[in-house]
């Protein structure tokens, strides 16, 4: 089981930054070699793992040279399979083009072989991975339209077919597994979607290790802090899983929100003082359930995409120029 500790995550598309734009800069100092960000208090990196994405970023050979430089940071490998050749969310789930036009039986095999020969790979270049995802924010499902909602017997499956993928590997010791959902501060959500896939049959709890959220503070009034409080509450009593806030963010700037922010986070304000106040806010719920052992923030360094497909302006902790904001100490407090 993983370690009963706040953790904070910088994902792949920082360090794809720095290879793109140059530097980031902490305290006057690079921190493109992620020394300083395993000093800030980072025990895992996430890195996201796509099929065949058309300019190779994310790819299989990409995430192999990044986790050489995350462990010789001395951190931790967290990959996050997307099962696809773009980014994959609950409104993007597409299907690798290789696979197009593949039925059910062939998605199987091939869900299966792409995750164990990832690992493989891993296994072969020395390099441990401690925690691997099986997609990412699969609530809707994942490679539609065979994985759709149409068919939670589908989505067990494909699941399935990835967990047993990892277990087939020969990287020692095997990774723990995730699954990956959206909207962590509803349980009816989380509720349902396990519940579906649970009771098809063709997965089990023993299939998968660890249950990953998404909690954001902008897409709903009703995720409150005390909502994702009660949500990592039940999942865990009725699951008995291991739970991780694997994204969560605050914005500096968010002049024209779409939604209203939840009523008990109002008092935050959008500034880089206020992202610190926010991740303290949710380690704290996460501190009250003993099952609760990790928390990410997505996205600290993204260049370029600063609202992080958010109605938020900027919720990233670094300048447009690359210099690390002060919120960046909280990874050292929490």
């Amino acid at each position: 089981m993983l370690p009963k500790a706040s953790t904070l995550i910088l994902c792949a598309v920082t360090a794809l930054v720095v290879q793109v734009k140059g530097a980031l800069e902490y305290n006057g100092a690079d921190i493109s070699s992620l020394l300083m960000l395993e000093r800030q208090g980072r025990t895992f990196m996430r890195e996201n793992g796509e099929v065949n994405p058309p300019d190779g970023n994310y790819n299989l050979d990409y995430n192999v040279e990044l986790a050489r430089r995350v462990r010789a940071a001395k951190m931790s490998v967290y990959i996050d399979l997307h099962y696809s050749d773009t980014w994959a969310d609950p409104g993007h789930q597409d299907t690798p083009a290789a696979w197009s036009g593949y039925g059910l039986e062939d998605l199987q095999y091939a869900v299966y072989n792409y995750t164990k020969d990832v690992l493989d790979r891993f296994a072969d270049e020395g390099i441990d991975v401690e925690l691997i995802s099986i997609g990412n924010e699969v609530r809707a499902g994942l490679l539609w339209p065979q994985g759709g909602t149409s068919s939670y017997y589908n989505i067990a499956d494909l699941l399935h077919s990835g967990a047993w993928g990892v277990k087939d590997s020969i990287i020692e010791p095997t990774p723990q597994i995730m699954i990956h959902v959206d909207n962590g501060w509803n349980w009816g959500d989380q509720q349902y979607f396990y519940d579906s896939i649970l009771r098809t049959g063709a997965i089990s709890l023993d299939d998968f290790d660890v249950m990953g959220v998404s909690y954001y503070p902008f897409y709903n009034e009703a995720a409150t802090l005390s909502a994702l409080r009660d949500s990592l509450a039940r999942m865990a009593s009725t699951y008995g899983k291991p739970i991780h806030v694997v994204e969560t963010d605050w914005p500096v700037s968010c002049p024209y929100p779409s939604n209203q922010f939840p009523a008990d986070a109002r008092s935050i304000p959008f500034t880089v003082e206020g992202q610190a106040m926010w991740m303290r806010e949710v380690a704290s719920v996460i501190e009250q359930e003993p099952l609760a052992v990790g928390l990410y923030y997505w996205e600290p360094a993204f260049l370029g995409n600063a609202n992080l497909g958010s109605s938020c302006a900027d919720n990233l902790m670094v300048e447009p120029d690359g210099r690390a904001r002060s919120s960046l100490q909280v990874y050292g407090e929490i």
